[in-house]
């Protein structure tokens, strides 16, 4: 199969997508037009010079300029417009279910209501094509107390969020420091994933699995420096949502020839490609996985195996699971051998 065939196999492939930031899918233009809409001052002057200013130099300076950008959500159709522009894009890279990610600590704190911010988002989904869930994140550079605080905010709203992740600046802040709030959520039914691996050590993956009881690990991508961990993990089956473009726009690896994918799936690792914050790092899902197939030594078989890990990762029903693994075995038998 030539490199262009390949490229569009792994384009027309169904997938899922499992680690995006809803705020992270916030285009310049939709920032400039909400900001038109609701009065808000930006300190960008043109819809380009936003966008030259995603150059980031790690974790942090990408994170100082997200919050800017959230800074235009105000009113529920606000946050209705973001998460559509997002879904018409994830169906048009064949996603065809999502678990969306939430901080809506990044918004109550602006003093936006919390139900404006989850049925906004909520409606969407509903109205969208596309299969998609919410995952409720918390801000592990603020406390925990916040966190908890944030939970009961969220409370009434259970029926509309399936689990909760912890993202925002990692180094510094160890999982372990959100072991009551998890276990808060463990006991409610919730699902748990946890950002660990990405710029903090493997320790924090450790810990992710050992106290906060993660059933997924976002990003992950240094655990192959614990040979150990890596067994274990692989040995569970404990997925890890990696997201090459993110990677390396913020130097994890510094370009895209040096990402540890195919070490990830050739040490047993249930790997998948995700896009993280799309309109900072350069790509949503398809962008994303032609971006490792035409840097990395990936083929036919790797396509499949991570189109299917996508769907093994998601929590889902066990049927509409089983569904979705024989349309991506279907796709691939089709294909001309």
């Amino acid at each position: 199969m030539t490199n262009n065939q390949l490229r569009t196999v792994v384009q027309a492939m169904p997938k899922a997508e499992l680690h995006i930031h809803i705020e992270g899918s916030l285009e310049p233009e939709l920032i400039f037009a909400l900001a038109e809409r609701n009065g808000v001052q930006l300190t960008y002057p043109s819809v380009e010079a936003l966008r030259q200013a995603y150059a980031f130099k790690d974790l942090q300076s990408f994170l100082d300029i997200y919050y800017a950008g959230a800074s235009v959500l105000l009113k529920e159709q606000d946050f209705y417009d973001m998460t559509a522009a997002y879904l018409k894009k994830a169906a048009a890279d064949n996603v065809r279910h999502t678990e969306i990610f939430f901080d809506p600590q990044t918004h109550t704190a602006r003093g936006v209501p919390m139900e404006t911010v989850v049925n906004g988002i909520y409606k969407a989904c509903q109205d969208s094509p596309v299969s998609a869930t919410l995952i409720l994140c918390f801000l592990r550079h603020l406390s925990e107390e916040d966190a908890l605080e944030t939970l009961e905010q969220a409370l009434p709203f259970r029926d509309k969020f399936i689990g909760v992740g912890l993202d925002s600046s990692e180094v510094g802040h160890p999982p372990e420091k959100f072991a009551r709030v998890f276990a808060r959520c463990r006991d409610l039914g919730l699902h748990l994933v946890a950002h660990a691996g990405e710029e903090g050590p493997p320790a924090y993956i450790q810990s992710a699995l050992d106290v906060l009881k993660v059933e997924r690990i976002d990003h992950g991508v240094r655990i192959l420096e614990d040979r150990a961990l890596t067994e274990r993990v692989a040995r569970e089956g404990i997925a890890l949502t990696v997201c090459p473009l993110s990677n390396t726009k913020l130097r994890v690896f510094d370009q895209m020839q040096d990402h540890n994918l195919v070490q990830l799936l050739d040490a047993g690792l249930v790997a998948t490609v995700n896009s993280d914050d799309p309109a900072y790092f350069g790509g949503y899902m398809n962008d994303n996985f032609l971006a490792v197939f035409d840097s990395l030594p990936l083929g036919l078989s790797h396509a499949q195996r991570l189109a299917r890990n996508s769907f093994v990762a998601a929590f889902l029903p066990a049927e509409q699971k089983q569904a979705f693994l024989d349309e991506v075995d279907a796709y691939f038998a089709a294909l001309p051998v």
